[in-house]
């Protein structure tokens, strides 16, 4: 009589929890959705203390300042009352200037992903390997660190970036000068947490533990 075989069990196997943690995509680590999400807040509550453009164009308030003195004294008002309008100013002269050299917007682009998926928001745990070798976070740094003085001595990026930071940053100092405040309400509680730099910068602090922000 012939012998029948026993039915074979399924075997499953597990992944281990090392390895799926390796595979874990950068783009959709928890360190960089929480950077996003403090960013988005930053942006928010720092708009809200952004004065009506209506305000800051007024020609009625305009007069040519009496000395130096006059003019840097208006430039700290305005600088103190109108902070938000000047970053934003400033913020589309930089966009302006790098949407006119797309070449240069797309150098820019690649830099500060390279920055963010190799080292900011990628995790300590596994090491990064390129090409077989085996990079610390101390010589991705210094990599990154190099690559980045690199682009901006030898491309046109750096002088992109500080030409249209300049040209922004005169335009707000004829403003400040010349745009009387004697109309303007200043905030102190405003001016003593430090205004649009806390609420742009706030989203810095207190990262997660799984990237380095």
């Amino acid at each position: 009589m012939a012998t029948t075989n026993p039915p074979l069990l399924p075997i499953s196997t597990q992944t281990p929890a090392t390895q799926t943690a390796s595979t874990t995509d950068p783009a959709t680590s928890p360190g960089l959705r929480l950077f996003l999400s403090r960013f988005s807040d930053s942006i928010q509550r720092s708009l809200s203390d952004r004065r009506p453009w209506s305000e800051l164009i007024d020609r009625t308030a305009f007069s040519r300042p009496e000395s130096l003195s006059d003019a840097t004294s208006r430039l700290r008002k305005n600088l103190s009352y109108f902070r938000v309008n000047y970053a934003a100013i400033i913020a589309l002269c930089l966009a302006a200037s790098l949407l006119t050299h797309p070449i240069s917007l797309a150098v820019l682009l690649a830099l500060l992903a390279a920055w963010c998926f190799l080292y900011l928001f990628r995790p300590s745990d596994p090491p990064l390997i390129i090409f077989g070798r085996t990079f610390s976070d101390r010589e991705t740094l210094l990599g990154l660190v190099v690559v980045s003085i690199l682009v901006a001595c030898f491309t046109s990026v750096g002088s992109l970036i500080i030409s249209a930071l300049l040209i922004g940053s005169a335009l707000v100092c004829l403003h400040g000068a010349f745009r009387m405040p004697e109309d303007l309400f200043l905030d102190e509680v405003d001016s003593v947490t430090g205004g649009v730099a806390g609420g742009l910068l706030s989203f810095l602090g207190g990262g997660g533990s799984t990237g380095r922000i």
